[in-house]
């Protein structure tokens, strides 16, 4: 039987998010806005808002619904415990669109639950992933593949992946690296890394991959091109982000927010999946690079990464509409 080809296959963890909307808490930053701590009154009751719950979330499965909203066939390579939260996430990304028939839900193992203490516009996430038994199941080939975070136990399924992609060099890569994967470094990721058609990373996590300190941006980015990604991106929150093909380096502002950002929780989601949307669908790079901020500006107005994501007619509104100022500059 006939089935149509998948356009963006993401592979990743997947998780529910309950989001604590903190009052009593305060921020300190050693440097300006940098190396900051969210504070709390220790062995204290603290109290919060309200909480609310977000199902079917994490990176990959951000990606997918954002890559589904935007036209695109989009599936999701997960896994999933076979309890209520399991339940709950499968039906949150069929109705989003997503292909889920490549999700392996397990017997006696519960699906992820994460902790999102939110204050102010930001937030900081308690995780654990669930030790699964991580497989990589048989798939058509799809036209592009998007990695992201996977738990720490994961090693050997990377390199299952890799196996794959050097029999299908026709299937492009996309890796938006976890903490897991940041923390394997390079040298072990080499094969993922050498297949990689674009690698998003932003600038914090450039500087913990390359062990370095530096925010300057232009030997960032050659640093990280040259283990082998084609292409490579660096979002840098509100200062926007830059792009290196092997030649040019690019700057794109970030899209300006029609209101002060809510929650940014899975900006930098939509960034990424909007970016490799925009690729699937022919556009040049320079084009993506227009495309990939206006997602993460309606993401921010609303609380969780999904919300807030565009259709593409959403999107080409938005873009029509872009002020003077918002294009792509060579750096």
């Amino acid at each position: 039987m006939f089935q149509k080809q998948i356009d963006i296959l993401a592979i990743g963890d997947t998780t529910t998010d309950a989001f604590i909307r903190l009052k009593d808490a305060h921020v300190n930053c050693k440097v300006n806005t940098n190396d900051c701590e969210i504070c709390m009154p220790f062995g204290d009751k603290i109290p919060f808002e309200y909480v609310k719950v977000v199902k079917a979330v994490g990176n990959a499965a951000n990606a997918a619904v954002s890559a589904a909203r935007l036209g695109l066939r989009s599936a999701l390579v997960s896994d999933l415990g076979a309890d209520q939260g399991g339940k709950d996430d499968l039906a949150e990304l069929q109705k989003n669109g997503v292909v889920t028939k490549y999700i392996k839900v397990h017997a006696n193992k519960p699906s992820n639950y994460h902790f999102v203490l939110w204050y102010d516009v930001d937030r900081t996430i308690l995780v654990k992933h669930t030790d699964y038994d991580y497989r990589l199941p048989v798939f058509p080939a799809p036209k592009w593949i998007y990695l992201t975070s996977l738990a720490s136990t994961t090693y050997n399924y990377h390199m299952e992946l890799a196996d794959y992609l050097e029999k299908n060099p026709n299937v492009k890569l996309a890796f938006q690296p976890g903490t897991f994967q940041m923390e394997l470094g390079f040298d072990k990721l080499a094969r993922i890394y050498k297949r990689t058609d674009f690698l998003i990373l932003n600038v914090e996590e450039a500087q913990r991959v390359l062990k370095t300190k530096t925010r300057d941006i232009k030997p960032l980015l050659k640093a990280l091109a040259d283990y082998g990604p084609k292409m490579v991106a660096i979002t840098d929150n509100t200062n926007g982000a830059y792009l290196f093909d092997g030649d040019h380096y690019y700057h794109v502002p970030m899209y300006p927010d029609p209101r002060p950002a809510f929650e940014r929780t899975g900006c930098g989601d939509a960034w990424a999946s909007t970016f490799v949307t925009a690729l699937c669908l022919g556009h040049s790079p320079l084009e993506a690079l227009i495309w990939a901020p206006v997602n993460p500006m309606s993401v921010a107005q609303f609380v969780g990464a999904q919300e807030g994501l565009l259709t593409r007619d959403q999107l080409e509104w938005w873009l029509s509409r872009a002020p003077e100022e918002y294009k792509v500059k060579e750096i």
